[in-house]
């Protein structure tokens, strides 16, 4: 991200075209954010889908490496972070 130009430099209509452009960028990146958002829910929905289907053909829903990974993630004595990837963890 870059930083702001000395601003007492700007005239008001080179000041006026930074926030135009700003806000044009604030918008793209608003839209960009949305779009994702509506793919993830649709990825989410077609999850519980398949997972509603396993369900009522009475397959199992939790996988033997499922079980294994929670397993692992239990054992070990230091918490993750929220939202953080145990597989990604950086050592001490």
């Amino acid at each position: 991200m870059e930083s702001l130009p000395e601003l007492s430099s700007l005239s008001d209509k080179e000041l006026k075209a930074l926030i135009r452009d700003l806000c044009s960028q604030e918008q793209e990146l608003s839209f960009q954010r949305r779009m994702l958002h509506g793919k993830i829910d649709i990825l989410r929905a077609e999850l519980v889908q398949r997972l509603s289907r396993k369900r009522d053909s009475g397959e199992s829903l939790i996988s033997d490496d499922d079980v294994s990974r929670l397993s692992e993630i239990l054992s070990r004595s230091e918490p993750f972070p929220i939202g953080g990837n145990p597989e990604n963890r950086e050592p001490r």
